[in-house]
């Protein structure tokens, strides 16, 4: 217990020491080189330069925007793996990632004017795909009182494979502006961060992290299983549905405005169940801080890595989480008795 209390102490202010570094190596890090003493001689004087602008106006709002994703998609990882027993469970995996992306598609290659009409929109349509399928797998994945894990993985297989095709028929018929913004979606990138999409996800993804954070207490009760939370005075059909509702919302704001970046709601919060706490009091809070330092670590490379070009970020957390979701289910089988 002492060794548990003295590791906690340590970890906090060192994910929050990795997310002030991750924060500063996304300012600095790029293709143009800054002169931070000519930059820092501009701000003195109050006088713009090129620097200046590179900094405030492109790699400042995608710093924040990566951040806010990379929180959202671990906390709501974390909630969905306590609502679902299950730690497995990741919105990208189960589906509820391409759900969204799907109906992001569908708006802007079918109802196209009306994603134009305003920032919003497009989250509207990606709110409405992660709540579908999220209900989807949640009604399809209950067995009586429980949750089939098994039942859980494989229809969100059939889901992700189900999108797929039908995001491949929306590419075909594609005009070659909106094969390019869909190329943008599937693959996940913060390209096109500005600072009124920062704006917009912020007002929708923090209330969705501060909300599921305040779940907590009733996670930790689902943890016991759904009879013995609701002995203790936890109304587990109304949590589910709450929490279902907060996630899709959440992860529906991401989607619309960085595209689909899979398995950061894996591996964050299970890194963090693995080597700290199960708590959810402390499970959650550390995930959305170690979540916004993966992303910005993340978009890092992908913007340096091959740079002048840039990399999706989709395809540098897929290179992380796929080894580790291959490590993930040897390791439960191991475990498991044969």
């Amino acid at each position: 217990m002492e060794a548990t209390s003295t590791r906690r102490v340590i970890v906090w202010p060192g994910l929050l020491t990795l997310l002030v570094v991750a924060l500063a190596m996304s300012l600095a890090a790029g293709a143009y080189s800054v002169d931070w003493h000519l930059l820092w001689a501009n701000w003195l004087s109050g006088a713009g330069s090129l620097d200046w602008a590179v900094i405030m106006d492109v790699r400042l709002p995608r710093a924040l925007l990566a951040a806010l994703v990379g929180s959202t998609l671990a906390v709501c990882g974390a909630a969905l793996q306590g609502l679902f027993r299950n730690p497995l469970a990741d919105p990208g995996l189960i589906g509820v990632s391409s759900g969204a992306g799907l109906a992001v598609a569908i708006g802007i290659v079918l109802f196209p004017a009306t994603t134009l009409a305003g920032l919003y929109t497009l989250s509207v349509f990606a709110f409405a795909g992660s709540l579908l399928t999220s209900a989807l797998v949640f009604v399809i994945g209950r067995n009586g009182p429980t949750v089939d894990t098994a039942t859980l993985i494989l229809a969100g297989i059939a889901i992700n494979a189900l999108v797929g095709a039908v995001v491949g028929v929306l590419t075909y018929i594609s005009t070659d502006e909106q094969l390019r913004t869909l190329t943008f979606w599937t693959m996940g990138s913060f390209g096109g961060a500005l600072w009124p999409a920062v704006g917009v996800c912020f007002t929708l993804t923090l209330p969705v992290v501060i909300w599921l954070i305040a779940k907590s207490r009733d996670l930790n009760r689902l943890l016991l299983g759904e009879e013995e939370a609701r002995y203790q005075g936890t109304d587990t059909r109304r949590i589910q549905w709450q929490i279902l509702l907060l996630v899709a919302l959440g992860v529906g704001a991401c989607v619309a405005f960085s595209g689909i970046i899979g398995f950061v709601g894996l591996v964050v919060p299970h890194l963090l169940r693995l080597f700290l706490t199960a708590d959810h009091r402390q499970l959650m809070p550390l995930s959305a801080i170690l979540g916004a330092a993966l992303c910005l670590v993340a978009d890092t490379f992908a913007r340096t890595a091959v740079a002048p070009a840039e990399m999706p970020v989709g395809i540098v957390t897929s290179l992380i989480g796929g080894p580790f979701f291959l490590w993930l289910l040897l390791n439960q089988r191991w475990r498991s008795p044969s």
